[in-house]
This record gives C-alpha cells, structure tokens and sequence, in this order.
C-alpha cells in the first residue's frame, strides 16, 4: 500500500516538472537575432564530483554567437562554463560539461549568454530534473 502510494507521488511529481518546464519555453515568433532554449538533456548519470554531458537544444533567428552557458542546481549558487561546440540548425544544439555538486535530487536550470544586436543579452531558462548518485 505504502509503496503504491509512493509510486503514485512520484509520477505526478514527474507530470509537473515535465508541464513546468515545457511552460517556461516562450511559444510566440523569434524576433531579430533572438535565441531561445528548448530544453536539457543529460548524457549518461550524474554523480558527485563527475563532469556529465548537458546537451543544449534551441531555436534561433540566424546564427547567434553562445558564449558562455550557466547552470544552477536547485538554486545553489551560479556556474558558468564557455561553449565550444555548437551545431545549428533546426534545432540547434550545444553541449558543455557540468559537474554535480553533491547526491541527491535537483533541478537543473540553465540558460546561455549570446550576442544579439553587438550587445551581450541572456535566453530565457530551461530546466531538467537530475538525481546525483554518490
């Protein structure tokens, strides 16, 4: 009974973090220059003190230059690394390596700095859920 109840939680926890962050994606038209994240994937398990793949997928109008890509783990505290490998198209993509903090369960959000217009601007946030094994 316990363990239903459980798996029960847990699939609606899934539901929501899953509506809540296809919510965060802007739907309306890019305007000039604009880049917009899609969404975070994980490559392979994370775990403590590991570097992990996060691919990248996003929308832009033309080829923005990415310079850099920051991430927080449930909020704890601001790391930025520099982005190297880009790939446009539709969707473009971009892959960094992140390292977890400490085990447990997160939420990992993320957004790019890139330059529209010659000035330096942020894309809106995308966010995944990630356990942290030991």
């Amino acid at each position: 009974m316990m363990r239903s109840i459980l798996i029960t939680i847990l699939a609606i926890g899934v539901v929501l973090v899953l509506t809540s962050s296809c919510a965060t994606v802007p739907t309306e038209p890019l305007a000039p220059g604009e880049l917009r994240l899609l969404s975070l994937q994980m490559g392979g398990n994370a775990g403590v003190n590991v570097s992990v793949r996060v691919k990248v997928l996003f929308e832009a109008d033309g080829k923005p230059e990415i310079r850099r890509a920051c991430f927080t783990w449930s909020g704890d505290g601001l790391s930025c690394v520099k982005v190297s490998q880009v790939e446009y198209g539709s969707p473009g993509s971009l892959t960094v390596w992140v390292t977890a903090p400490k085990h447990g369960s997160f939420v990992l959000e993320g957004y790019v700095d890139y330059i529209r217009n010659g000035r330096p601007w942020p894309s809106n946030k995308v966010t995944t859920q990630v356990t942290v094994s030991i």
